[in-house]
């Protein structure tokens, strides 16, 4: 796989001149919180040997500290803003939306706030949705509920003049896009676009994909709540597996290109037998297969639970014989009909919690975490920042580019200490492969 060449410059609109109206310090040591400086960076690869040679790094190779900048781009009282969420349902949607618009305008003073409704579309004339005007009072409590009070949708996103005909039309200057690895890529295009049609528009993403596969990007909000959910889920399964004779629990989990959730929640539970991800390919039938596997697990123990992503086994759907679209649904199948045709009793439950988790409302943590990258979202478009999305890195909030978060996908590394873990809690065998 060729090497990604690391980039990390922030594309800004113009020189900061405006004296920020939020109120800290540029002095250390006064007890008053201080700004960001511009010249405040993180490496971004942080591993090292005791005799590695030393290192040196040019600008475009670290990465932007996120914060409120003693001097900004924007006069507040000339900004209008707008907010949008796209794609699935994801916990914490609420947080970030109630957080963009208290700094907004607790913080710097901006009072024209517009919500756009149903993902991209709401930014498109013809739908006919009417924008809602956002503002404390229709926002103080919406991080309560789960989903979106804006409402979402996937697709649109190429509709690339129309959307900013109406970011003209509205006199928008600062638009903040909620949305994974699509939307985060489509708002990437109305970057460029924008660029090219000579406009002073900040775009700035937050992201938002459940599955933690965004590139660059610690953790993605809703994660958490997503991992401690779905741990729920495991536990009851593993409690009817091994109430019943040869009970066998399957879990399926959101995952479809990435294995995070599958590989924490088994981490978190630690009563899972096997876990099934995209990024480490298994074999059903022979020696080495999960199925073969399985029946040893069940003549030493009795009971086995399997947590399964949405996206492992694709190389299954896809075959000849293979008509499921659900591969946690499929594997049930495989693995009753299986041990039927071996005449040995077993007692299936298939649990799919992935809807119920998604519309949930977000944890503490998470709903921490939303707030932070909501705020910090605002201080970065109102120093001009644009194309880039709020991450958190190495513990550190940080300015990403769009385009660096969406070069690749972030995957679980086979190779990896995550993975490894996963192994050593699980017992099961390494590869299950012939």
């Amino acid at each position: 796989m060729e090497k990604l060449e690391l980039d990390f410059t922030v594309a800004l609109l113009g020189e900061c001149t405006v004296d920020s109206p939020v109120s800290l310090s540029g002095r250390k040591y006064d007890y008053v919180a201080n700004y960001v400086r511009d010249d405040e960076y993180i490496i971004y690869d942080i591993e090292m040997a005791p005799d590695s040679p030393a290192r040196t790094f040019t600008k475009n190779e670290l990465l932007e500290k996120a914060g409120p900048r003693e001097k900004i781009y924007f006069d507040p009282g000339e900004v209008a803003a707008a907010v949008v969420t796209c794609g699935g349902l994801c916990p914490g949607l609420n947080d970030v939306i109630r957080a963009l618009v208290m700094a907004l305008w607790y913080r710097y003073g901006v009072k024209r706030i517009y919500g756009f409704r149903s993902g991209f579309r709401g930014l498109i004339e013809r739908f006919g949705l009417t924008p809602m005007e956002l503002g404390p009072e229709n926002v103080l409590d919406i991080h309560r509920k789960g989903g979106t009070v804006l409402g979402s949708s996937r697709g649109c996103g190429d509709c690339v003049d129309e959307i900013i005909d109406t970011l003209e039309r509205m006199k928008i200057n600062v638009l903040f896009t909620i949305g994974g690895d699509g939307t985060q890529s489509a708002t990437l295009g109305i970057c460029r676009r924008i660029r090219r049609r000579g406009l002073r528009i900040a775009v700035v993403g937050i992201p938002k994909t459940i599955d933690n596969d965004l590139s660059f990007v610690q953790k993605s909000f809703g994660f958490e709540t997503a991992v401690s959910k779905a741990a729920e889920a495991v536990a009851g399964a593993h409690v009817e597996a091994e109430c019943a004779i040869n009970g066998i629990g399957i879990v399926k989990v959101m995952g479809r290109q990435s294995g995070f959730i599958a590989a924490h929640t088994a981490l978190a539970v630690r009563d899972v037998n096997y876990v099934l991800i995209p990024e480490v390919p298994f074999e059903l039938g022979g020696e080495n297969g999960l199925l073969m596997s399985l029946q040893r697990r069940l003549e030493r123990r009795g009971h086995a639970v399997i947590v399964v992503a949405e996206g492992a086994g694709s190389q299954l759907l896809e075959s000849a014989d293979a008509n499921a679209e659900d591969i946690g649904v499929f594997i049930k199948e495989i693995i009753a009909a299986y041990f039927e045709e071996k005449n040995i009793e077993v007692n299936l439950k298939y649990i799919d919690p992935s809807y119920i988790i998604r519309s949930l409302p977000a944890n503490a943590s998470d709903s921490i975490y939303c707030a932070l990258l909501g705020t910090n979202a605002v201080h970065a478009a109102m120093a001009g920042r644009t194309e880039m999305l709020i991450s958190l890195l190495h513990g550190h909030f940080v300015h990403v580019p769009i385009r660096m978060a969406v070069s690749k996908r972030n995957n679980v590394d086979p190779n990896g200490a995550l993975w490894r873990s996963v192994l050593e809690s699980t017992g099961q065998p390494p590869l299950m492969k012939n």
